[in-house]
């Protein structure tokens, strides 16, 4: 029988829940200077891409591809930035960051260059919504 999958403790600690889509779990990072989503299999003990079955390799390519779409969009910005790092948090994650180059790590990665700045109630609030509102249905469905 397959574990069940949970989330790694500090993406829990970091991140704010968004919804679940088939294949992912979808996160926002709970830093107000960067509209940041990480998209989280839900499958037990994976830590790379290549470990998924093929199918779900598919389904996040697909997911990954929506959430960036949907982020610049939503944000707008000079660049997104899509990345698998897995240094600190070993389980499967894909980070999509909107970056623009006003914000305050540009050029550099946005990983560890300064402490995260959390969202505000009220703008945490809209920031869900908005995105809950443009992420569903999940993509690959009839309206997605």
């Amino acid at each position: 029988m397959a574990a069940q999958f949970e989330l790694h403790e500090r993406l829990a600690a970091d991140t704010v829940f968004v919804l679940d889509w088939p294949l992912s779990r979808v996160l926002l990072m709970n830093d107000a200077r960067y509209p940041w989503v990480i998209l989280v299999p839900r499958r037990s003990g994976i830590r790379e891409i290549y470990e998924l079955n093929p199918a779900d390799q598919h389904t996040l390519i697909r997911e990954s591809s929506a959430v960036g779409q949907a982020m610049m969009e939503l944000f707008g910005g000079d660049k997104l930035n899509v990345a698998a790092l897995g240094n600190l948090v070993p389980q499967l994650h894909l980070h999509h960051v909107v970056r623009r180059q006003t914000d305050p790590a540009w050029p550099a990665p946005v990983w560890g260059r300064l402490p995260p700045q959390p969202y505000t109630a009220r703008a945490l609030d809209e920031t869900l919504q908005t995105l809950r509102a443009h992420l569903s249905p999940p993509p690959g469905t009839a309206h997605g």
